[in-house]
């Protein structure tokens, strides 16, 4: 079906947000999360006139997610590898970002999608209500719209993430946390960021069809 009213609302929230200009106190923080699969596969070991193969077959060793935090206006991103997903999981992670990451910061101007986890009820299950209320004081949360992950910048860093530092198999969890960890550092250092350029008149312009029809 044709996106609606609530569709384009959200779609120009966030892109009129990604035209603030840099302010250091409210910093614009895309966040979103991906997970991966641990896997160990085998080797057949080389032999006279033969090299080391790699087999078909591979052993599972469980899963990875992770939660990725991109401030494209600072080039800054900050990755935190887990063993599980859940609510908790999400409200800690908020909790870092706004205690550790940006404590200096009067709110975080958070932009994600609507998966069910990404809720201001996690702190609240998290944390007594005076920490989930004090938390919650320092966000102001922006939520592209359903079935618009685009409009995430860190979906470009999450794949990013995922062609040059996870595309190889990884049998363990310390072993990808390493990788993710080196990649993160090398992506801080040398400033790498994203130059968003679609605004809401480009919006108006090339995806007019999204619009409701006013009669």
């Amino acid at each position: 079906p044709k996106p609606g009213a609530e569709f384009v609302a959200r779609m120009e929230d966030v892109l009129d947000v990604y035209q603030r200009p840099y302010d250091p106190l409210r910093p614009v923080v895309c966040l979103d999360e991906m997970n991966r699969q641990l896997i160990e596969k085998r080797r057949i070991p080389p032999k006279p006139g033969s090299p080391e193969r790699e087999d078909y077959e591979y052993r599972r060793c469980g899963v990875a997610d992770l939660f990725v935090a991109f401030e494209p206006l600072a080039c800054k991103r900050v990755v935190k590898l887990i063993d599980t997903r859940t609510v908790l999981d999400f409200a800690h992670f908020l909790r870092e970002l706004v205690e550790t990451h940006y404590n200096h910061c009067e709110k975080i101007v958070l932009v994600m999608d609507n998966l069910n986890i990404h809720s201001i009820a996690s702190l609240y299950k998290a944390f007594d209500p005076d920490t989930a209320r004090r938390l919650t004081q320092r966000l102001e949360i922006h939520y592209t719209p359903i079935h618009a992950s685009w409009l995430n910048m860190a979906e470009i860093e999450i794949g990013l993430l995922s062609k040059q530092c996870l595309s190889q198999s990884l049998s363990s969890f310390e072993l990808m946390a390493r990788q993710v960890n080196a990649w993160t550092l090398n992506r801080n250092a040398v400033c790498s960021t994203v130059h968003w350029r679609f605004s809401t008149n480009d919006a108006r312009c090339k995806l007019r069809k999204l619009y409701p029809v006013i009669l």
